[in-house]
């Protein structure tokens, strides 16, 4: 426990203003000799030929700073499986209050209509802002944490500063606008969570046991915001409509301390680059370098930044099986929004529910999460697994066969949820139609999650960043017309036309697994 302070947020800082350097080496460093660049370092037994090209390749070998073998315990995938689960937990639960922030606020929006005299879609606002503002997050603090001098603890620490300090201005502000205003940036902060929380696991995790921490890391983000109107509903009625805001800070306040003093810095980059940095200085040998350090030695600004924001699009214009994938996850995430529309248009009005019972429904989600990460975790151990292992899993494909079975479920789920929202049928059948939608977006996006960075492993980072922000701009926009939707055309109509473009989606599923080896070939971004 004690290294995983030593280099959290907290233990670098500290380590920094009593040495003036980083240094995350997990044990005592070997001092070296100045007339030797290659101690501690992996350095070829043959011997290389006397030429050109071996002298290059000598040179190279001898002056690439990397782990201190297999075993290196600095290496994060050789941390103790006790870290490894305790850093899990933490950037689970961080991801939850993050989450959960987008929706506690709507408890809330009735008294904020009536209080600034604005509309329910100005209201709406709030939580579409919130979303939106963690969307266009991922864009910036994603290529900040892959710069090795940065690393993954830098945007966490940072961002989750002014996340919490935001919500204090958020509970207290005396303006719509100001509200507004504040409900963006707290989600802009909240996106460090959300856009790297995937690459620190992956930094700590086995090939084999990533998707393992991912599968419980997607669980509990589907979570969050169902849980945000029950946790909020009971407390905004009985202490006021900002405590919503208060709430968030309580919540989100505790977990970001514990990640400041017991998540470490788990990129590997970052660390062999500070690892370089000091072998440089005791060595003074100036070409000791990293491999990303040194990869990474000439970028300029602008490379960063188009790769952050131009070419996300790019692969989506140019390649058609990245552009479905995109447009897929964003439906499904506005229609999980929608339902923060649709529920008080249902529950209140056909079933004479008060609004805290109304925010209990929400909960349905839960038994839907569990069973669907349940059969994940099994389909992962018994069936995935052993294939990968013995070559027999075939096409990369098949890593969508778990999103086509369960694709299905979506839009049976919404006929069920728009056919069955009357006073003649029970309130729990519109119930379970929320269920079977929420378990079969989970399925899918875990089949996507899986597909992509096997099939486009040079531009995964840059995709997931597009894919963030569509799901955040088609929720933004859901949030926004669902309710004048719902009202316009009615729950049965609006919900059946959702479920209806879920039809042609489960239909490009299928699809892109028949076709998607074609695509491949002919794409040049993917691998063939």
């Amino acid at each position: 426990m004690s290294y995983l302070f030593q280099h959290s947020a907290i233990g670098t800082l500290a380590h920094y203003i009593k040495h003036r350097k980083f240094d995350f080496a997990r044990t005592t460093a070997k001092v070296l000799s100045e007339s030797s660049s290659s101690d501690d370092l992996p350095f070829p037994t043959e011997v290389i030929a006397d030429d050109a090209v071996g002298a290059e390749l000598k040179q190279h070998q001898t002056s690439l700073v990397d782990w201190s073998g297999p075993e290196d315990p600095s290496n994060p995938q050789n941390w103790s499986q006790t870290h490894k689960v305790l850093i899990t937990v933490v950037l689970c639960v961080y991801t939850f209050a993050v989450y959960i922030g987008s929706s506690l606020y709507s408890s809330s929006q009735q008294t904020v209509m009536e209080k600034f005299d604005v509309s329910h879609v100005a209201s709406s606002l709030g939580i579409a802002l919130y979303v939106l503002g963690y969307g266009i997050g991922c864009l910036l603090f994603s290529p900040l944490s892959e710069v090795p001098a940065i690393g993954r603890n830098p945007p966490y620490a940072i961002s989750g500063f002014f996340f919490v300090i935001l919500c204090i201005p958020t509970a207290l502000v005396n303006n719509f606008a100001g509200l507004m205003i504040l409900r963006f940036l707290l989600g802009f902060m909240a996106s460090p969570c959300l856009a790297t929380a995937g690459a620190s696991l992956a930094d700590i995790w086995t090939m084999a046991e990533f998707p393992f921490a991912v599968a419980l890391w997607a669980a509990v983000a589907t979570l969050g915001p169902a849980f945000g109107p029950t946790l909020s509903s009971y407390a905004v009625k009985s202490l006021g409509w900002r405590f919503s805001s208060w709430e968030l800070l309580i919540i989100a306040g505790p977990i970001y301390l514990l990640m400041l003093t017991v998540v470490p810095e788990s990129s590997g980059p970052t660390i062999l680059y500070y690892k370089a940095k000091r072998m440089r200085e005791e060595t003074g040998n100036p070409e000791l370098m990293s491999d990303s350090e040194r990869k990474q030695k000439n970028i300029q600004i602008s490379t960063l930044l188009f790769d952050a924001l131009i070419k996300p699009w790019e692969i989506n214009v140019l390649d058609p099986a990245i552009l479905f994938t995109t447009v897929y996850m964003g439906l499904c995430y506005g229609i999980y929004y929608s339902f923060f529309e649709s529920l008080p248009l249902v529950y209140p009005e056909m079933y004479n529910f008060n609004a805290e019972s109304t925010s209990l429904i929400f909960l349905a989600i839960l038994p839907a999460c569990v069973l669907a990460f349940s059969i994940h975790v099994l389909y992962l151990k018994y069936r995935v697994f052993p294939r990968l292992t013995n070559g027999t899993f075939g096409d990369l494909e098949n890593h969508l066969l778990p999103g086509m079975v369960a694709s299905p479920f979506i839009p049976i789920g919404l006929f069920i949820f728009a056919w069955c929202s009357r006073p003649s049928v029970n309130w729990i059948a519109p119930t379970i139609g929320l269920g079977l939608t929420i378990f079969g977006i989970y399925f899918l996006v875990q089949s996507v999650f899986l597909y992509i960075p096997n099939i486009y492993p040079k531009y995964a980072a840059s995709i997931f960043s597009a894919n963030s922000l569509s799901r955040s701009a088609f929720a933004f926009a859901a949030i926004l017309f669902a309710r004048p939707m719902f009202v316009g055309i009615g729950i049965d109509g609006g919900v059946s036309m959702l479920a209806g473009l879920m039809v042609l989606c489960s239909l490009g599923i299928f699809a892109l697994y028949k076709f998607g080896k074609t695509l491949r070939a002919r794409s040049r971004f993917a691998v063939v």
